[in-house]
């Protein structure tokens, strides 16, 4: 079975490889987004995907937008059986779904239908979700609406972040991708329609998002902290004014909270911080232009001064 992979993003990278590695199929190709700017020199710079391929030996095909003529062509003239997608970045149109024979199909991180959209593993958390997953689809024009092939839960721990999570869902998509190109070769794979009643959506995150509003529920902080984690990350500001990230908190579901949210002051090495409901305790911190390190450090070289209001 010939098999082009389309993706971008870091957490498909597992299942490209787990895919070049199999002997049922051949990828005849990585499809991935152009080279982008990045990092504080703007350099361009290839994408998760295209890195990976480029080290397993594979041809590279970078379009910037599949729905041009030029490249529909390159697409159809890699005659692949099967399209695996992931993370791509780009609504595929029909003419490109029609083109494999097997059809095509979708890496998901969520259970769908939740959390259908750019963002299910910030969404996952953010919800308070206690399991997410992986959903391997067929891709229709919708947005992650098509049939479902399987899918495959993955637990969500208390201390889980969008990175960690992010990561074991990476590596249960690997899994997936795998018994699902058995299933499609042996004739055996489902497509079950999806309940479009139990559908929510996980809009692409921002960076203004990271903006930690104190009236919240300690427990709403606590979980945008840890969903926004690492990208694109939490903050408030100082007194100063200065720009204060949040790396990691812990509830304190056992205090009432003083004074008026965002209200703050120095507790045993921890900044702790009023909420629209109680307390929030901060464990590692970064003032703008410093270091990320664990609260005690920074309060060391940066008192609270009393009254301490941030926001």
């Amino acid at each position: 079975m010939k098999v082009a992979f389309l993706g971008t993003g870091d957490i498909g990278v597992p299942a490209l490889r787990a895919l070049a590695g199999c002997g049922a199929c051949r990828v005849v190709a990585a499809v991935t987004q152009p080279d982008r700017p990045a990092g504080r020199s703007m350099k361009l710079r290839g994408s998760a995907v295209k890195t990976a391929a480029l080290e397993l030996g594979l041809p590279v095909l970078q379009p910037e937008r599949v729905r041009t003529a030029e490249a529909q062509a390159g697409l159809a003239a890699l005659e692949a059986d099967l399209f695996v997608v992931a993370a791509y970045g780009q609504i595929l149109p029909r003419a490109v779904l029609d083109m494999p024979r097997l059809g095509c199909i979708n890496l998901h991180a969520s259970l769908l239908p939740r959390h259908r959209g750019a963002s299910p593993v910030h969404a996952a958390i953010l919800a308070g979700d206690n399991v997410s997953g992986v959903t391997v689809m067929w891709v229709d024009e919708g947005l992650d609406t098509g049939d479902i092939l399987l899918a495959r839960p993955c637990p969500v721990d208390a201390s889980d972040t969008a990175g960690s999570l992010h990561d074991r869902i990476a590596g249960l998509a690997a899994e997936a991708v795998l018994e699902s190109v058995g299933l499609i070769a042996d004739g055996r794979a489902p497509r079950i329609p999806q309940d479009a009643s139990l559908a929510t959506y996980a809009p692409k995150i921002s960076k203004a998002e990271g903006k930690i509003d104190w009236y919240q529920s300690a427990a709403e902080i606590e979980r945008r902290i840890r969903g926004l984690h690492p990208w694109p990350g939490t903050f408030t500001r100082l007194p100063d004014g200065r720009l204060l990230k949040l790396h990691r908190a812990i509830l304190r579901p056992d205090s009432p909270g003083r004074g008026e949210p965002g209200c703050a002051r120095e507790e045993n090495g921890a900044i702790i911080v009023a909420t629209g409901d109680g307390e929030i305790a901060l464990l590692d911190v970064q003032i703008e232009g410093g270091k990320r390190m664990d609260a005690a450090g920074f309060l060391r070289g940066h008192p609270l001064p009393p009254p301490c209001r941030l926001g």
